[in-house]
């Protein structure tokens, strides 16, 4: 990996890869972000990388993942040996709202950046094209819902519930294909619930962090008994560096946390440690902000990965337990203020989304 290009880099999992790779001691090489600045996206993420590495290691482009000629460009004046592929819309009630933009981004987006990856490849010679990889980061969302036992594997049939998970499904679906029929060397990671600093505030724990600190609501769908497995960010972006590295050529990983939790135990998690680390002023609890309100339309009860093939294939672990990270988690809202008031003021205001 000598020259990344990383789409979706000013996203929350792309920003966060962008410094897992700029501080990685054994990455000496130049990265290169491409991405549309849409609502989850935030330059600011990246600033303090633009301050340190802009012009020498990092490179930014801003660019829609659907214009082919701008794409085209990109690949031309970077050359790049790799392809990390965030781009994309992914918030499942706002797929709701607006079914169309996902099915754009996610899917013709993603055939837009294979094809022109494709004509790159192709020019290589054959140390170039050896080294060559395109990877595509994916959910388990694609998988649908699991019921009380079992756990999604990398053979699982494919069966998703909403317009994100499907736009997805067919993302993954292209990324295989330009591999099979094209021989474009790929790999495809589907991770489960990511969380972490830089996280856009209309997910699920960064929307209950903020909304405390607001002494709003905390609106938890249903009665809260959905359960997702939980992954922290950083462990996320070693894992994906390590399939690049290491995996098998057309291979595909689940990445997971080995976190199951309930919505409503992550909720009062939150709320417990607010308690502790910055007490309301107002409340004897957090918690007497928790508020059930209708569930969102077609949502999955239950997500859990196997990530066994990763740890036996390539001897990957997570570091951080949900209770380890959950807590850095919170520190860094509350350190970082700034950051999602600028939010808050220009984009987004925890309204309830996806309601049909």
């Amino acid at each position: 990996m000598n020259i990344v290009l990383v789409t979706g880099a000013a996203g929350f999992i792309g920003c966060n890869y962008i410094r897992h790779l700029l501080s990685d001691p054994a990455f000496s090489g130049k990265v290169n972000q491409s991405g549309q600045t849409h609502l989850c996206r935030n330059l600011e993420s990246l600033s303090d990388i633009e301050a340190e590495y802009g012009g020498k290691r990092y490179f930014f482009e801003h660019a829609d993942i659907c214009d082919n000629s701008a794409i085209k460009a990109i690949f031309a004046k970077y050359q790049p040996d790799t392809v990390v592929n965030f781009a994309a819309e992914s918030h499942v009630d706002r797929s709701i709202d607006g079914p169309l933009e996902f099915v754009n981004t996610n899917v013709l987006g993603t055939a837009v950046l294979l094809q022109n990856a494709l004509e790159h490849y192709r020019g290589l010679d054959d140390a170039g094209k050896k080294a060559f990889r395109f990877h595509h980061v994916s959910t388990d969302e694609v998988y649908g819902s699991l019921g009380e036992e079992g756990m999604f594997l990398e053979s699982t049939p494919y069966d998703p519930s909403s317009p994100y998970s499907a736009s997805k499904a067919a993302s993954d679906h292209l990324v295989r294909a330009w591999q099979r029929t094209f021989g474009l060397p790929v790999s495809i990671s589907n991770c489960s619930n990511n969380y972490g600093p830089y996280q856009f505030p209309e997910k699920l724990i960064p929307l209950m962090i903020l909304n405390c600190l607001a002494h709003k609501p905390l609106p938890v769908y249903g009665k809260g008994l959905n359960v997702r497995d939980w992954l922290y960010v950083t462990d996320h972006c070693e894992a994906i560096t390590l399939v690049i590295k290491s995996g098998k050529v057309g291979g595909t990983y689940n990445i997971g946390g080995h976190n199951e939790i309930k919505n409503i135990d992550i909720v009062n998690i939150i709320c417990e440690l607010l308690d502790e680390m910055q007490p309301s002023d107002q409340l004897a609890s957090y918690k007497e902000l928790i508020t059930y309100v209708q569930d969102r339309p077609g949502h999955d009860l239950r997500y859990a990965i196997d990530a066994g093939k990763i740890q036996a294939d390539l001897g990957w672990l997570p570091k951080e337990s949900f209770s380890t990270g959950i807590r850095k988690t919170i520190l860094w809202y509350l350190e970082h203020q700034e950051w999602w008031q600028n939010i808050q003021s220009n984009k987004y205001q925890q309204e309830r989304l996806g309601t049909i």
